[in-house]
């Protein structure tokens, strides 16, 4: 790493050379910064050079993205730039021609959409003819490889930046699940060629709360005991849901109505025996897992890697320690649809039995996988109503494909695995786009069918807690009235004592025809947009595919018919109540 012209003995290089490769991303940058402040202790650095302007624009959909721009400003100011972060739900593209210099950090949402608050951005951007001649830019773009459009809306930003005008200072960086080092490198490319006199030093990522000297967060989740774990369904149902309370006592974490909790699960017994028979291995291996050294292959398949999660991006690596010419042939430019209708309901086990059959190496088995993404949750809870506890609402999945039982990683970890007194990692995930209005008398309308429900009641809860006036009205919808009530007796009894002022259910599948939460709105559509003239805040939660459209289009459908307005005029209410963040999703 050090060159021959560095100021050190060929020993002296060779010891260090040793020490620096092991070290991650972010350990060379802290020790980089380390030592410069070490070296201003001992001679006073003038005053950092002034570097311009610059403005760091940022799309999220579940936080990362906007920790990463706080982290881009703070490192740039050091530097010498006059840097602002700006949330894309808060800019218009125009804005943009006055930068001098531009970092683009966005994420892509589910399949290649654009992240809840930058949609409209996103639209106007592509639409609109804003010149950006002399803007520098680069774009880091987050995303996840188990979609077929990983960092496409990061790829999209990038292509109308230059087709703008604007010059790409650095390479475009796609950034999986683990994106740290991916990160950490593209800003270090980014400063060195928009400013490359001085070095600047990124701080470690936040989301961690200290107690008695020990960190918890992202680098370092708390292992959270479980409080209690029930189920919710009634005997019947064919749904899973599940209650766990989990304790924060000692942990320093804090969170607020609206924010997700982060769980890393690990990977089930039967899972990891099903790879390492696939990859004809005993799992007594050592393989090396990147930041923890070498490990047994059963331990780290449990532990640290996604074993599951079938994408195209692993079948390339599959494909490299492989000479599986159906493989290849999938791989194939003009195969895109074999290969869609191929990974649809398979997991990696199948890939390796199907292009592998003789097995791996036990290091190009692990080579083949990614590292164990996190799961979040909305948090079930109010920190008022429950002090040192957080809570959630899980559906758990199991289902059968291609002649096989499949189960979803996490939610079966927490149902099977995280029994009372089992201990959880986790960590707080902030999401400042999803927040109760700051003024406890104002109308909130809800709608979160199913495990959707879960900010929700924390939402009731903590203005429980607090005494607030404001009007609270939930639409909550499931499969059956008998089997599927949520929290069932806790609403009951928000409807006695006043926190909830109105409950409208819609169970599917209590009648011959189905009714879902979008016909309750349009059946109280006259009272739903009367609440929403007095200032009503409207939240959504649940899924994304299908429910969260149908809302919407149920909530412009209220506005059309009840505010005498032009669908044009009622598409452009409803866009004004997000720009005034008094319409708020938490899907996905």
């Amino acid at each position: 790493m050090l060159p021959e012209s560095s100021p050190f003995t060929p020993d002296q290089r060779k010891s260090l050379d040793s020490l620096l490769t092991g070290f991650d991303a972010l350990q060379r940058g802290w020790l980089s910064g380390f030592l410069a402040s070490g070296a201003m202790a001992v001679v006073p650095a003038a005053a950092p050079v002034s570097a311009g302007k610059l403005t760091v624009l940022y799309g999220t959909e579940s936080g990362n993205s906007e920790e990463l721009a706080d982290r881009t400003v703070k490192a740039a100011k050091k530097k010498g730039f006059k840097a602002v972060m700006k949330n894309m739900s808060d800019i218009a593209p125009a804005d943009l021609a006055k930068s001098e210099n531009l970092l683009v950090i966005v994420s892509t949402w589910g399949d290649g959409e654009a992240p809840e608050t930058a949609v409209s951005f996103h639209k106007a951007f592509m639409e609109d003819d804003v010149k950006l001649a002399g803007v520098k830019f680069s774009v880091c773009g987050l995303g996840d490889t188990s979609y077929e459009q990983f960092c496409e809306i990061g790829k999209q930003f990038d292509a109308r930046l230059e087709k703008l005008g604007g010059e790409r200072v650095a390479p475009r960086v796609d950034c999986d699940v683990d994106y740290e080092d991916s990160y950490v490198e593209w800003f270090g490319t980014a400063m060195n060629a928009l400013a490359p006199a001085a070095p600047a030093v990124l701080e470690a990522p936040t989301f961690s709360a200290s107690v008695s000297g020990v960190e918890y967060g992202k680098k370092n989740p708390f292992p959270s005991e479980v409080a209690d774990n029930v189920l919710l369904n009634g005997e019947g149902s064919a749904k899973e849901t599940i209650h766990v309370e989990l304790s924060l006592e000692g942990s320093g974490l804090q969170y607020e109505p609206g924010d997700a909790l982060a769980v890393l699960p690990t990977n089930c017994h039967s899972m990891v025996k099903d790879v390492i028979g696939a990859a004809k291995l005993t799992g007594t291996e050592e393989v090396e897992v990147k930041g923890l050294g070498k490990k047994l292959l059963a331990d780290a398949l449990r532990e640290d890697f996604d074993i599951t999660a079938l994408s195209k991006a692993v079948l390339k690596k599959l494909a490299t320690v492989t000479s599986s010419a159906k493989l290849e042939a999938f791989l194939a430019d003009d195969a895109k649809d074999q290969l869609k209708e191929y990974i649809d309901g398979r997991e990696i086990v199948d890939a390796l039995i199907d292009f592998a059959p003789d097995g791996l190496p036990a290091d190009a088995l692990a080579g083949i996988f990614r590292k164990l993404p996190i799961r979040l949750y909305s948090i079930a809870s109010s920190p008022l109503a429950h002090p040192d506890e957080v809570h959630l609402t899980v559906a758990t999945v199991r289902y059968d494909t291609h002649g096989r039982s499949r189960k979803g990683v996490c939610s079966t970890y927490l149902t099977d695995v995280a029994k009372v007194g089992e201990s959880v990692p986790v960590f707080v995930q902030p999401n400042k786009n999803f927040r109760l209005p700051a003024d406890g008398n104002t109308p909130i309308i809800m709608v979160g069918p199913g495990t959707g429900v879960a900010p929700f009641r924390s939402f009731v809860e903590h203005r429980a807690a607090l005494g607030s006036e404001g009007k609270t009205w939930l639409f909550f919808g499931d499969q059956r009235y008998t089997y599927d009530f949520l929290y069932q007796l806790e609403w009951q009894d928000f409807l006695k004592d006043g926190a909830l002022t109105k409950l409208d259910l819609a169970f599917s599948r209590d009648q011959p025809e189905k009714v879902y939460v979008q016909d309750k709105m349009i059946e109280k559509g006259a009272e739903l947009y009367a609440w929403l003239e007095e200032g009503a805040h409207f939240y959504v939660c649940g899924d994304a595919s299908r429910m969260a459209a149908d809302v919407h289009e149920a909530l412009i459908s209220v506005v059309e018919n009840y505010g005498a307005k032009s669908r044009e005029e009622a598409e452009e209410y409803v866009e004004s109540l997000k720009k005034t963040k008094r319409y708020q999703r938490d899907v996905y």
